[in-house]
């Protein structure tokens, strides 16, 4: 598996901290964002990971390099304009060749995404056959959120199969406080839904679509004891640094015990 971490965005709601500043290049724990996701998608295995620049997109570049530092190889997509998460996806489709995660470029997880694939595959073999060379269907990672008005609603069946999606929804509309993550499993079938060259996105556009066409489209909350944060306003990044501080030291009091034993 592959992986897209998208990295395009202003985060203009974190004001001047990403004035020249890329959102996901902003420290936890005096490590960049972008670090922690590339060392928790190695963790899991991935080691080819695409990563699309606009907004002062040369702080990425000189920063991860080639990512060889890190474990993993990177190759960049730049946008002089920006194309929304699916237009960056079907930018980078000769990359996105196999099944792949995309993950958004402000979280902060520790979500078992192997254990989310494997979810995906299984359901996906349940699906009915498809047509064509490439199969199409995704699998969401959800997560609770106080704030539903301001994400991406989804309402799920027992099975697991998404219903209903609304992309922000106003606030006398709100059906329930599962959203998406932003964090999702891809078949790259995906992308021939995506028109090339144009902006689009998953949330408004092709989620959307496959709902409405039947196509393969599933959700998971997140297990008890995972996490998904998005750093993208400064409550959540404050709370974000104290987590990971607190794990930090977590941590070190872990190995010290473990070297005095």
């Amino acid at each position: 598996m592959k992986a897209l971490i998208l990295a395009a965005g202003k985060g203009t709601r974190l004001g001047e901290l990403t004035h020249t500043m890329p959102k996901p290049m902003l420290p936890v724990n005096g490590t960049p964002l972008l670090a922690h996701t590339i060392g928790w998608l190695r963790a899991q295995g991935v080691s080819e990971i695409a990563i699309n620049l606009h907004h002062a997109g040369e702080v990425i570049e000189g920063y991860i390099g080639d990512g060889s530092r890190l474990g993993v190889a990177i190759t960049y997509s730049y946008e002089p304009e920006l194309l929304g998460t699916a237009g960056a996806a079907r930018k980078l489709q000769p990359f996105l060749n196999e099944r792949f995660a995309l993950v958004y470029g402000d979280v902060y997880t520790n979500l078992d995404l192997l254990n989310l694939e494997a979810w995906h595959v299984a359901h996906m073999e349940e699906a009915p056959a498809q047509g064509g060379e490439a199969r199409v269907g995704a699998t969401l990672a959800l997560y609770q959120v106080p704030n539903p008005w301001e994400c991406g609603l989804v309402d799920v069946d027992a099975h697991g199969r998404i219903v209903r999606f609304v992309e922000k929804p106003p606030r006398d509309q709100v059906f329930t406080d599962l959203a998406n993550s932003g964090i999702l499993i891809c078949e790259p079938g995906v992308l021939d839904l995506i028109p090339p060259h144009t902006v689009c996105d998953f949330g408004r556009d092709v989620l959307p679509h496959m709902l409405e066409n039947g196509l393969p489209l599933f959700a998971r909350p997140i297990a008890e004891g995972e996490l998904v944060i998005d750093i993208g306003t400064p409550a959540a990044y404050a709370r974000v640094q104290l987590l990971a501080a607190g794990q930090a030291a977590r941590s070190d009091i872990a190995q010290q015990a473990e070297v005095r034993a």
